[in-house]
């Protein structure tokens, strides 16, 4: 058999230990500190100005819904007898809400299998079911919001 004449990786390695090699190691850490340093400062800088925006989005939107606000409580101001029917109202639908869902629930615990096996039969009670429980949400969060108790005034 012939032996293998590629040379093998030596087991240990020389290690420059003069003077100049830790000089140039030295100068070389230090440059890359001062890109972390740059990176870091440029990461901050960053993050103050998403602060600012943030900061500017919330005054925004708070504005905007303590107008709201204000409005909705002068519409009461002005329409008291209105306001008070529209909370009368929406209980009354809460309840009306509570049938629908207790024979929606009902419906689906009785035809569990049939709406997971058949597309046909899931779409069909989506139809029956979805409208009129969208309807009756968005109905139900109008007359809530026009009949609730007012806001304590902060002036």
């Amino acid at each position: 058999m012939s032996q293998d004449s590629r040379p093998t990786p030596a087991l240990f390695t020389q290690v420059d230990i003069t003077a100049g090699a830790q000089v140039n190691r030295a100068a070389a850490n230090d440059g890359a500190a001062e890109e972390h340093t740059s990176l870091l400062k440029n990461i901050l800088a960053a993050q103050d100005r998403q602060n600012e925006l943030l900061e500017e989005l919330v005054n925004q939107m708070s504005g905007a819904q303590k107008q709201r606000n204000q409005e909705l409580a002068q519409w009461k101001q002005a329409n008291p007898e209105l306001a008070r029917s529209c909370r009368l109202a929406a209980e009354a639908l809460s309840q009306v809400q509570v049938e629908f869902l207790s024979n929606m629930t009902h419906e689906i615990r009785e035809n569990a299998e049939v709406l997971m096996d058949g597309e046909f039969m899931l779409n069909e009670f989506v139809d029956r079911f979805g409208p009129r429980l969208a309807h009756l949400n968005g109905v139900l969060q109008i007359l809530a919001q026009l009949g609730s108790a007012p806001a304590p005034s902060n002036q």
